[in-house]
């Protein structure tokens, strides 16, 4: 089965976009593992509003990447791209997922991201903590209504003082599962 993989960048204080919708505190100066990264994905899973920030901006990072749109207000999407509906998310989440092909980039945004922590469908979390305090902004977790324990699988300090985090949730024990015992 594809992994699902949450990479991004946030603030220190749990921003992923400032409070203009910036992100020009977000450091370039290295390649931070996404050569690697990319070089190992096939996909990407992205909202509306992700998807609309990406077109305007005609980067070819995403070209080579098959485009899943999670979106009910969107009527079409372009090029390599196909359009999820809310009523769809989870099947076509787990018919993805069990395809052939690498890893899964979720992308964002921040109600994508709670919706997959919500159906406990993130394989790990790649965050980037950037060395800043923004103040405001958009949190990376939003609506997330219970508690969500992560395992740290790992961790990696750079020079420019940003730091890469990687997590697993933390499998939930179900009562149901005792039934099959």
């Amino acid at each position: 089965m594809r992994k699902v993989i949450l990479n991004l960048a946030v603030s220190l204080d749990g921003y992923i976009e400032g409070p203009n919708g910036e992100y020009d505190w977000c450091f370039a100066d290295q390649d931070y593992g996404m050569t690697e990264f990319l070089g190992n994905s096939d996909a990407i899973f992205l909202g509306r509003k992700s998807y609309e920030m990406l077109m305007s901006t005609s980067t070819e990072v995403f070209s080579a990447l098959k485009l899943y749109v999670f979106s009910n207000m969107l009527t079409h999407v372009e090029g390599n791209a196909e359009l999820i509906r809310e009523s769809d998310f989870k099947a076509r989440i787990e018919e993805i997922r069990s395809q052939t092909g690498a890893n899964i980039w979720l992308f964002g945004g921040a109600s994508l991201v709670s919706a997959f922590i919500a159906q406990n469908m993130i394989n790990e979390l790649l965050l980037s903590v950037h060395p800043v305090i923004l103040g405001a902004g958009k949190p990376l977790f939003t609506d997330i209504k219970e508690r969500t324990e992560l395992i740290l699988l790992g961790s990696e300090q750079f020079s420019s003082g940003l730091v890469q985090l990687k997590y697993t949730l933390k499998p939930k024990f179900d009562l149901d599962m005792l039934d099959n015992l």
